[in-house]
């Protein structure tokens, strides 16, 4: 008899559809094996790790030669879908099904307005495919990229990521790279090492270190499980969708004092910040001198943007100047508010052949900003040299502009202003100390207040009870850009 069969018993259909089922949930106990002997889990134990107990409902689990897990469920209580891909069968390449599967989900993530993690994990595509593999990146691209902005993407690379597919860790908000199997590799290890006539590992060329370090990947992880808590903690975090704001949590005191007043220490500025000192930094080994997090300030969850005059020397570069400007348009999309802590010493001197990569990565940077509906909260911590000051915390950029007392806003750092402006005074015997002193009050935090540059000078203490005052009296901002298609991004 036949699954159609009148005559067949209901209950040998659901024994029948119960076996086929329990056949593919459970795999090919060799291929399972080898995944689990390289370190890595496969993608059902993945998803089950990910999702609540019992919530996560797969999609297509019967369609065949499918070589992908998706679906969706709960995670901490949020709705979430989630594609993850099987390694352990025919390498995870992407196929058709594969693909038509990726977009199905996607298509329903639009429909419905949630969060969708990518879990990475494959050889690339069929060789034998050919030229055909091509649409189907192009129809998954495309799905991604329409999406991007409607629902956060998160990617997480736990195995090799190669060839086109390394374009989708990138259209993706946050990726998230597993240290020891994650790869992220644009052309083979073979390749890479006959061009410069060297023998590196894959780890060494496309490891989560060098990844982390290039911009690629906004977070490492030691583990699978440790990619998936923070891929946990993200959707916690994050709104489902661009329409929706993100959950109000009230879990620290709203009128706790500030203990961190060392306008260079900026780690400590961020963790005093953020209720119960809970950040999630992105791209923390990239362009080091703007360090950008996740966090919650009053409840409410922002996006930190805080100068690091420790590194990149003290300035803006072509890295860091990305780097927020990425992180910026993030918080934008999901009208999470940004709270700026400048101190910096405006644009770094560039090479003659990077005057270039510089102007446009400070002209992107000030975009970012400019085209930002989301609340803007500006506090001028120390130095806000020239661009520093125009893009991130200036009046004209910002909701809400503060200073700390020892601020200073100024077109030029003061050993520069002496330099050009005091050629005759240094001549007559004045000390170049005395100058940049000089120099430093007239541009200093009073003056700038005085001048309505900031709104308010204020105790570095209270800076905490003076952004979540801001973030009440914002929360009902509606500000939009005018009709268009879309800006032209500096690039």
């Amino acid at each position: 008899m036949r699954m159609g069969d009148p005559e067949m018993d209901m209950s040998e259909i659901i024994k029948t559809l119960a076996k086929e089922k329990t056949a593919i949930l459970q795999g090919d106990a060799e291929r399972i094996a080898r995944q689990h002997g390289e370190g890595k889990c496969t993608a059902r134990e993945r998803v089950n790790k990910l999702f609540d107990a019992g919530s996560f409902v797969e999609m297509d689990a019967l369609r065949a030669d499918s070589n992908l897990v998706a679906g969706y469920g709960t995670v901490n209580g949020c709705a979430a879908y989630c594609f993850a891909q099987d390694f352990a069968s025919c390498g995870g390449a992407m196929t058709k099904e594969q693909a038509e599967k990726i977009q199905k989900l996607l298509n329903m993530a639009k429909l419905t307005g949630a969060p969708v993690v990518a879990m990475l994990d494959s050889a690339g595509v069929k060789l034998s495919d050919g030229a055909a593999a091509l649409p189907l990146y192009a129809g998954v691209m495309n799905q991604m990229a329409r999406l991007s902005g409607v629902c956060p993407l998160i990617a997480v690379v736990m195995g090799p990521v190669r060839g086109l597919a390394t374009l989708l860790t990138q259209v993706c908000d946050i990726t998230i790279q597993v240290k020891k199997t994650g790869e992220v590799a644009l052309h083979t290890a073979l390749v890479m090492n006959s061009e410069k006539g060297e023998e590196k590992s894959a780890q060494t060329l496309f490891g989560a270190e060098i990844m982390a370090k290039q911009g690629v990947c906004a977070l490492t992880a030691e583990t699978e499980d440790e990619a998936e808590a923070l891929v946990s903690a993200l959707i916690d975090l994050l709104p489902a969708c661009n329409m929706e704001s993100a959950p109000l949590v009230d879990e620290d005191d709203l009128n706790r004092m500030m203990v961190a007043s060392d306008a260079d220490d900026a780690a400590a500025l961020m963790a005093d910040l953020a209720d119960l000192g809970h950040v999630i930094e992105l791209y923390a080994a990239y362009g080091e001198g703007i360090r950008t997090a996740l966090c919650r300030i009053g409840g409410r969850t922002c996006g930190l943007v805080v100068s690091d005059h420790q590194a990149d020397n003290g300035r803006l570069t072509v890295e860091n100047s990305k780097k927020a400007a990425r992180f910026v348009r993030l918080c934008d999309c999901f009208s999470l508010p940004v709270i700026s802590l400048v101190n910096a010493d405006g644009i770094a001197v560039p090479c003659q052949c990077k005057q270039g990569d510089m102007i446009r990565a400070a002209a992107e940077l000030c975009y970012a900003y400019a085209e930002c509906t989301a609340p803007k909260i500006g506090i001028i911590c120390g130095n806000a040299v020239g661009a520093a000051y125009v893009a991130m915390g200036g009046k004209d950029m910002a909701d809400v502009s503060y200073a700390w007392p020892g601020a200073m806003i100024a077109p030029l750092t003061e050993e520069v202003a002496v330099q050009t402006l005091n050629e005759k005074e240094m001549l007559e015997g004045k000390s170049k100390e005395e100058l940049m002193a000089a120099y430093r009050e007239s541009c200093g935090a009073l003056f700038a207040a005085r001048n309505g540059m900031v709104d308010d000078v204020i105790n570095p203490a209270e800076t905490r009870k003076y952004i979540i005052a801001a973030l009440e009296m914002l929360v009902s901002k509606h500000d939009v850009n005018l009709p268009r298609k879309h800006g032209n991004l500096p690039l």
